[in-house]
């Protein structure tokens, strides 16, 4: 998951409204879950992208200063520290309707 297309989301803490937040589930907790779980997955996708990445640069042989003269791999590393939080990208998600959800238990009612 290339997070280039999330150019448009705050790289830092943003205030919101809560109202805003509880108007796709009607329960603010309900809402806070469903962003919880997509950070996770934002999250975990991002750091399989990023390992990926670094494997490339991975050697067999410990040479000291391929180590501590990878620019490559720190151009990369600083690139990913620049993104925004998966948690701030699945605030927007939520917020824009981009996130699928369903609660089995009120499907049951």
């Amino acid at each position: 998951m290339s997070q280039n297309k999330n150019t448009s989301v705050p790289s830092s803490t943003v205030t919101r409204d809560l109202r805003q937040l509880d108007k796709g589930t009607g329960n603010i907790y309900e809402s806070i879950v469903i962003i919880a779980k997509r950070a996770n997955q934002i999250a975990v996708d991002v750091k399989e992208e990023l390992n990926g990445k670094l494997a490339e640069f991975a050697s067999n042989n410990d040479n000291l200063e391929e180590v501590f003269e990878n620019r490559e791999q720190i151009e990369i590393s600083k690139h990913y520290e620049r993104l925004p939080k998966a948690t701030l990208i699945a605030v927007d998600e939520y917020l824009n309707d981009k996130v699928y959800f369903r609660n089995p238990a009120k499907e049951q009612e």
